[in-house]
């Protein structure tokens, strides 16, 4: 019983890391993957129990534009598979994102609406 506990759990972490790029680099240690490859190690960790609500704390803080594009994109994928997320960030362009968007200042909520002009994340097709 426990090897097929085991087996599922790998299969599980296997199926989660294809889900956010990285199944290819499922037995690589920390150390040998980028900033960005560490922050979707970070998002499969928080849906490996499928959530239905994921808190995102500063998900592009300390990434570079590219990469933090991508990671909106993996979060709008997310979202669109039913998934809530609550996304704390301090940039109004990954705000941008949001369908709601509440803006906090001294501990007090300062605003609280629903985006009209929700920004998505660009998806280019390649040709075969």
């Amino acid at each position: 019983m426990q090897v097929l506990t085991k087996l599922t759990g790998r299969n599980a972490q296997k199926k989660t890391l294809e889900n956010v790029g990285l199944g290819n680099r499922i037995d690589h240690k920390p150390n040998e993957l980028s900033g960005g490859q560490r922050q979707r190690v970070a998002v499969a960790r928080a849906l490996i129990n499928n959530p239905s609500i994921i808190l995102a704390d500063e998900p592009t803080g300390n990434l570079d534009t590219k990469t933090s594009i991508e990671i909106m994109g993996l979060i709008e994928d997310i979202h669109a598979k039913g998934n809530t997320i609550i996304l704390v960030t301090h940039e109004e362009d990954i705000a941008l994102h949001a369908h709601r968007i509440v803006r906090m200042r001294d501990g007090l909520i300062e605003n609280d609406f629903a985006n009209p002009n929700i920004q998505r994340v660009e998806r280019h097709i390649e040709a075969v």
